[in-house]
């Protein structure tokens, strides 16, 4: 691993998972990392990890919090800029589109797509004083749907929009945009989606449960079993790493053999056979 001395990145989401993972491993290799966390708790914690996380308050639907993250970045930074922005934070909405409440959708896309593009924003001064990085963590469920999460995949397939048009727009001032597709990781997402699913459907009307109450609990069942087997979180942050530090880096990066199945096989499939087989799995 090269050294990354000087380097200044900004990890959101940070709290556990991908974005926890990752900044601990660029504080590791010497960068100092801004960690982006919504409670104290996980500030602690990172700040126990190493001496070069700095933790910030940033909930990403809070313009208060994400200008004054930005402020205080472009403080520490002065005229060196930022090496790189790591847009992790995200959650998911798992309910059925037919009846999913439309103020929980909304806030799907406000947390995993408005809240992406309003912190990206704000740091973008400071991106292009050093010419860096923005990498944005998307998804394998960002180019193929399945049933439940419609609020998630539209989301994420959106943010890869959103990472094609940013690397278009951002090129003539040398800064590089880089989507992350990772397959089912061991985080707890499963774990916390299903806490925030079960609120969802208290919300839902009763007929969901005769309609769609064994895929529920299907979905449900399996988030222990893809909380404990995923792939773990520190390989997606070396590839993330990886894609900060690459004379050349790719577009784009699969994570996991799931993701790398998914993109080669199933997005060739005619629409209602891969329909078929996705139901199956599920």
């Amino acid at each position: 691993m090269s050294t990354l001395h000087g380097k200044t990145y900004v990890v959101t989401g940070a709290s556990t998972g991908i974005g926890r993972s990752t900044a601990i491993l660029l504080a590791n290799a010497g960068a100092q990392v801004f960690a982006g966390v919504r409670n104290q708790d996980a500030a602690n914690a990172l700040e126990g990890e190493s001496p070069n996380i700095r933790p910030l308050m940033l909930d990403v639907t809070n313009p208060d919090q994400i200008m004054e993250a930005a402020q205080t970045v472009s403080a520490a930074v002065k005229t060196r800029g930022l090496n790189g922005l790591i847009n992790n934070a995200g959650m998911a909405v798992a309910a059925p589109l037919e009846f999913v409440p439309i103020d929980e959708f909304r806030y799907q896309i406000e947390v995993n797509l408005i809240g992406q593009v309003a912190v990206t924003q704000a740091f973008l001064p400071c991106l292009r004083a050093a010419k860096g990085r923005i990498i944005n963590i998307t998804s394998i469920g960002g180019r193929i749907a399945g049933r439940l999460l419609g609020a998630y995949h539209a989301s994420k397939f959106a943010m890869e929009a959103l990472t094609d048009t940013m690397r278009q727009e951002l090129s003539p001032w040398g800064l590089q945009v880089v989507a992350i597709e990772p397959g089912e990781i061991a985080t707890p997402i499963w774990i916390t989606g299903t806490s925030y699913a079960d609120r969802v459907m208290e919300k839902i009307p009763p007929q969901v449960t005769p309609m769609y109450g064994n895929e529920i609990e299907a979905l449900r069942a399996s988030a222990p079993s893809k909380a404990a087997n995923g792939l773990p979180p520190e390989k997606v942050a070396a590839v993330i790493y990886r894609a900060l530090t690459a004379a050349r880096p790719k577009t784009r990066y699969l994570v996991g053999i799931d993701a790398q199945i998914g993109d080669k096989v199933f997005r060739l499939l005619p629409d209602r056979l891969r329909d078929y087989m996705i139901r199956r799995m599920m």
